[in-house]
C-alpha cells in the first residue's frame, strides 16, 4: 500500500475524530497498524508513511546449506513438486537445528535457478541447444540464392479416388529465402518421395502460366533436411546438372528450416482450418468433401494471396521483394531438359508392336512406328500416368497416351490401390467359395460348429 493510500485512511482520524478502532473495524487493517502510521506522521510528517524498503531486501536468510539442499533437488531428474521440497526442506532443516523455511522461501530457491541451468539438468543437452544456444540467422543477399524445400503433413483429411475412402495429403513447399516467396509446391497423397520433390522443384524452376507468379530460375542453394527423398541419388545428379548446391540441415536440428516451418504454420491456421476435413485438436473423425484436385487448387489460390500481400518481416509482399529492381534468372535451356532431369530416374521399355507397355498399361503414339523392336527411356508423372514421355538415347521422342483411358487422369497410386482392392475381393471370393463346398460335402447329420474357423488361402487376408 503507497503513503497516499496509507494518508487517505489515516486522515479520517487526524481531521475528522474517527476513532481508530472504527477505523480498524471499517477497513480490515489491524489496529497495531493504524497506530504505529499514527505515529510515524505525527513523529515525521506525511512523507513517513512512505513504505521503506527492508535493509535485508534480496538478501536470503535461509542457511547456505540448506539452499545448496534444496538446489540439489530441484535439479534432480524427476524433480520433485514444491510442496515436496518444502517438506524435504523441513525435515533437513530439523535434522541441522535451523530455522524451518516456510512454502514460499523454498519456492523463491527454486524460481531463482538459471532457467538454462534446470533445463539442462531436467531435459538434456538436445533441449538445452535447442533453447539456448545461438542459431546463427541471416537472409539471403537475394532471390535465387538460396531455397529452402520441405513437406509436411496437412491437418485434413480428403476424399480418396477409389474406395470411397479418405487420406491425409502431404505438402511440399519450395520457398526463397530472400523474398519469403513461394516459388513452388506439390499436394500429394501417399509417403513423401523424390519424385513428389522434383515436382515442386519442376514448378518452382519453371515459368508460370500465371504472369502474377513471376517466381522461377534456378537456385544457387537448396536447403533441404535428411530425409530419404532429399538425399536421393537422383537429386543429387539432378542439382549436379543444374549447378545446385545442397546443403542438407544437421540431423535433429531444424532451425534452418524456419522461414518453411513458419509458412506451414501460416497454411495450416489461415487456410485448412476453414475447409472442410479439416483435423482440429479432438476430433477424430472430421467430415472430408475435398479431393486432391480440389486442395490442389485451394492452395494454389492462398499460395498467391500470400505471395501478393505485404510481408510483416520485409514492409513488402513477397513477390515485390522477389522482383525487386529488375533482374534476370538463371534458367534451363527448355522444359524438355528440366523435365528429363526431374522427372522419374529412366525406365526402359521395349516397343511392342502394340504400344509401350508400362504398369498395366499400354501408351500408344504415332511417332513411334519406327522404333518398334527398340529399347527406348520412358519418364512419367507419378500423379497422372495417363501419358508418358518417350526419349531415345536421351532425345525426346513424343508423348504417348494411355489408349484405354485417354481422357482420364490416373495417378500411379489409385491404380495400384484399385488393384490391391480387387485383389482382396477376389480372395475373399475364393475364401467363400471354398467355404461353401466344405460345409456341402459334410455329412448331414453331423451338427456343425456354432462357430467355424473361415479357411485362409493367403496371409493378407483379413
Amino acid at each position: 500500500m503507497s503513503g497516499g493510500e496509507r494518508w487517505r485512511i489515516l486522515r479520517l482520524h487526524v481531521e475528522d475524530q474517527i476513532p481508530l478502532t472504527a477505523l480498524s473495524r471499517e477497513t480490515g487493517i489491524g489496529l497495531r497498524t493504524l497506530q504505529r502510521w499514527h505515529q510515524l506522521y505525527r513523529d515525521h510528517g506525511i512523507t513517513a508513511l512512505d513504505p521503506q524498503p527492508r535493509a535485508d531486501a534480496g538478501i536470503r536468510r535461509t542457511g547456505g546449506e540448506l539452499v545448496r539442499f534444496i538446489e540439489h533437488l530441484a535439479l534432480t531428474r524427476p524433480r520433485p513438486a514444491i510442496a515436496t521440497l518444502h517438506r524435504l526442506a523441513s525435515t533437513e532443516a530439523e535434522r541441522q537445528g535451523l530455522v524451518v523455511p516456510s512454502y514460499a522461501t523454498v519456492r523463491d530457491i527454486v524460481q531463482s535457478l538459471d532457467p538454462a541451468l534446470v533445463t539442462l539438468a531436467l531435459d538434456g543437452p538436445i533441449a538445452y541447444r535447442d533453447r539456448y544456444e545461438l542459431v546463427y540467422r541471416r537472409r539471403a543477399d537475394g532471390p535465387n540464392q538460396i531455397w529452402q524445400a520441405d513437406h509436411t503433413e496437412l491437418d485434413i483429411l480428403i476424399t480418396s479416388a477409389v474406395g470411397g475412402k479418405s487420406d491425409r495429403p502431404w505438402l511440399t513447399i519450395v520457398i526463397d529465402d530472400h523474398s519469403r516467396a513461394i516459388c513452388g509446391y506439390t499436394v500429394f497423397t501417399g509417403a513423401p518421395s523424390a519424385m513428389n520433390t522434383a515436382l515442386a522443384l519442376r514448378q518452382a524452376i519453371w515459368r508460370k502460366t500465371d504472369p502474377a507468379w513471376a517466381m522461377c530460375g534456378i537456385p544457387d542453394v537448396l536447403h533441404v533436411d535428411h530425409g530419404s527423398d532429399f538425399t536421393s541419388h537422383h537429386l543429387e545428379r539432378t542439382a549436379i546438372e543444374l549447378r545446385i548446391r545442397i546443403i542438407h540441415s544437421t540431423v535433429a536440428r531444424p532451425q534452418g528450416r524456419g522461414k518453411i516451418e513458419r509458412f506451414f504454420r501460416t497454411i495450416n491456421t489461415e487456410l485448412l482450418s476453414t475447409l472442410p476435413g479439416h483435423l482440429r485438436p479432438g476430433d477424430r473423425n472430421p467430415h472430408p468433401a475435398l479431393d486432391l484436385a480440389a486442395l490442389d487448387q485451394a492452395i494454389g489460390g492462398f499460395i498467391g494471396m500470400y505471395n501478393a500481400r505485404p510481408h510483416r518481416e520485409l514492409g513488402v509482399s513477397p513477390r515485390d521483394a522477389w522482383v525487386a529492381n529488375g533482374w534476370l534468372p538463371r534458367m534451363p535451356d527448355s522444359l524438355e531438359q528440366l523435365d528429363g532431369l526431374l522427372l522419374t530416374v529412366p525406365k526402359n521399355r521395349v516397343v511392342q508392336r502394340d504400344g509401350i507397355h508400362f504398369q498395366g498399361q499400354r501408351y500408344l503414339a504415332p511417332t513411334l512406328a519406327p522404333f518398334v523392336g527398340h529399347t527406348i527411356t520412358i519418364r512419367y508423372d507419378p500423379r497422372d500416368i495417363s501419358e508418358i514421355r518417350v526419349y531415345d538415347r536421351d532425345t525426346f521422342v513424343c508423348i504417348a497416351v494411355d489408349e484405354a483411358h485417354p481422357n482420364l487422369r490416373l495417378s500411379l497410386r489409385d491404380i495400384e490401390t484399385a488393384r490391391r482392392a480387387r485383389r482382396r475381393a477376389l480372395r475373399h471370393t475364393i475364401n467363400d467359395r471354398i467355404l461353401t463346398a466344405v460345409t456341402r460335402d459334410e455329412p448331414r447329420d453331423v451338427a456343425a460348429p456354432p462357430h467355424r474357423r473361415r479357411l485362409r488361402t493367403y496371409e493378407e487376408d483379413e
